[in-house]
């Protein structure tokens, strides 16, 4: 048993050693930390040139950086405080339309928000009070029986909590005679790419290639490496083959991203509700000379065609929306209880 946890292991380390080598990538710059430099157009020109050479979303975006330069760095000026240079270097990374990107100083970070672009399509009241009323915790996942008692949901509010083999083994165990299971994962705004395939291998025979990684790795925005190929493995023990509908929306972003993306390539997986927020690109960052941080997406997440919808979004193969006028009924969720009993 434990010569099996540690092949088990060292398979998923194999996997994601790539991955996470590409989010590792960027040089380390040494700064004099004990007298770093305020000087504004220093660390613009710094943040811009980083961007400029590893951000990997320009063609995709149609964005012309240099555009973007021109337009922010009129607004610098020598004797600016903290705050207006924050302002002006985070409104110069937000034209990147990317929630991988950030600036973080001590005063504050820089977010584009994408998921407020769109109406929210969840309520986790309703779930509570009209579906689930006695619903159960195990670990970060909250899962009973659907009304009707042949399908089970399961709550994941974020990749960021904590999972275990335990607690999946004893969740597909409890539903294992069920027709379908509902895994929910609206407003997952992400977390541990890890988490990604320790949850999908559960619904697979053997392994499966599910896409491809790219990273940018030129001076030239179409500079990109030979694709990585992106494998799950199939669990060697408690697994659910009956069909599986995941629930997405706008606020479904980065890892959760990368998991409906694989889903496309699994034939008893579908996706129901609204196009994920995207955030198929892997962020990484580094130290601007007066010691702010900064990230973003250097990487590029393609489906097995080697096509590129992850960072606009992951469409679901059945649409549906949240009315808010009845706070009675979740229509997403009620669309995929209707799929899975078909």
């Amino acid at each position: 048993m434990i010569n099996k946890m540690i092949k088990k292991n060292t398979t998923k380390i194999l996997i994601f050693s790539t991955i996470i080598l590409l989010t590792t990538s960027c040089e380390l710059v040494m700064f004099d930390r004990a007298n770093p430099s305020t000087d504004p157009y220093e660390n613009f020109n710094y943040l811009w040139n980083e961007i400029d050479k590893k951000y990997s979303y320009f063609e995709y975006k149609d964005l012309d950086w240099d555009a973007v330069k021109s337009k922010y760095e009129v607004q610098l000026r020598d004797s600016m405080s903290d705050e207006e240079l924050f302002d002006v270097l985070a409104n110069m990374m937000i034209e990147l339309r990317d929630d991988h990107s950030n600036l973080i100083a001590p005063f504050n970070i820089s977010r584009y928000n994408l998921p407020m672009k769109k109406p929210a399509n969840f309520n986790m009241r309703t779930i509570k009070e009209f579906y689930l009323p006695n619903g159960r915790s195990t670990g970060a996942f909250f899962h009973d029986f659907l009304p009707g008692g042949d399908l089970a949901y399961i709550r994941y509010s974020s990749f960021s909590n904590p999972i275990s083999n335990q607690q999946l083994d004893h969740i597909i165990n409890r539903y294992s005679n069920t027709k379908g299971l509902i895994i929910d994962l609206r407003e997952n705004g992400g977390g541990s790419i890890n988490n990604v395939p320790m949850i999908l291998e559960r619904f697979v025979h053997e392994k499966t290639q599910v896409g491809y990684f790219i990273n940018r790795n030129g001076e030239g925005h179409s500079d990109f490496s030979e694709p990585y190929n992106f494998y799950l493995n199939s669990y060697d023990s408690i697994r659910y083959m009956q069909p599986v509908a995941v629930l997405t929306d706008r606020g479904s972003y980065s890892a959760t991203t990368m998991f409906s993306l694989a889903t496309k390539a699994l034939d008893n997986i579908i996706l129901v509700g609204d196009t994920t927020g995207g955030g198929g690109g892997l962020p990484n960052g580094g130290e601007l000379p007066n010691g702010w941080n900064y990230r973003f997406s250097i990487t590029q997440l393609l489906d097995m065609n080697k096509q590129n919808f992850a960072e606009a979004g992951v469409p679901p193969d059945v649409t549906a929306s949240y009315d808010w006028n009845d706070l009675t009924k979740d229509e997403i969720l009620e669309k995929a209880m209707e799929e899975l009993r078909k």
